[in-house]
Parts: C-alpha cells; structure tokens; sequence
C-alpha cells in the first residue's frame, strides 16, 4: 500500500500481521507503530522513500509482504510492487501481494497489468 493509504487501511496491516503470526513468521517488522519500522529504499534523483509494508522471516528465509488495497494512485502502487519484485529476485526473498475480500478484482487487474504473475497472492 502506498504512503496515503496507511492511516486508512491500519486495522487491516494489523489484521494481516496476526495473520502472519499465526503462520509462524517470526522477526516481523511492520510499517506501523508499535514495530519495528523494515528497510526503506530512497529513489535517486526525487523525494520517494519505498517501504514495505510488512517484513517477516520464515524457516531462515526472509519474506516481503505488501498489502493489495484498492487505492486511488495506483500507478504509484504498481511502481512499488516492481522495484520490491526485483529487490527479491536479486536477494533471494519472497515476495507475497496479501489481499482481502472486496479487493481481490482490483489486485488481479493491477499484476496483471504490470505482467508479475509469479508473485503468490496470501488472502486473509
């Protein structure tokens, strides 16, 4: 999700969280209070910060969560997924699009648009 929507969508980055929790995701760190902010990655040249949304580690391997919420800049959104695809193919993580109910056309229009049909949808 992008930086606009975090106030609107914070009960669900808490809901996805526990969610993850009851996984056995370990080491969570989350784009929110009360946890430990993950790494973010500045944009060269303009005033953009990229953060995931949720970062979490599971039998040694670490996993890169963002939650698929419609939104009204979604080419911001698009961008975002991109660069957090690439980051985890270089690194060797995982990347994973979480969704919910009400959302799930919106996030299937938008991979499909950007062609990131590996990466794994986790609903909640």
């Amino acid at each position: 999700m992008i930086t606009q929507d975090k106030e609107k969508y914070a009960e669900e980055l808490n809901q996805s969280i526990s969610y993850l929790e009851n996984l056995g995701y370990s080491n969570i760190k989350a784009d929110i209070e009360g946890y430990e902010t993950p790494k973010s990655y500045h944009k060269k040249g303009s005033d953009i910060d990229v953060t995931p949304d949720i970062v979490a580690e599971k039998e040694g391997r670490k996993h890169i969560f963002d939650l698929s919420l419609k939104s009204k800049k979604p080419r911001l959104l698009k961008s975002k997924w991109l660069f957090l695809n690439t980051l985890s193919q270089i690194k060797s993580y995982r990347f994973r699009l979480i969704t919910k109910r009400g959302h799930y056309k919106f996030t299937n229009e938008t991979v499909d648009a950007i062609n990131l049909d590996s990466v794994k949808q986790m609903k909640f």
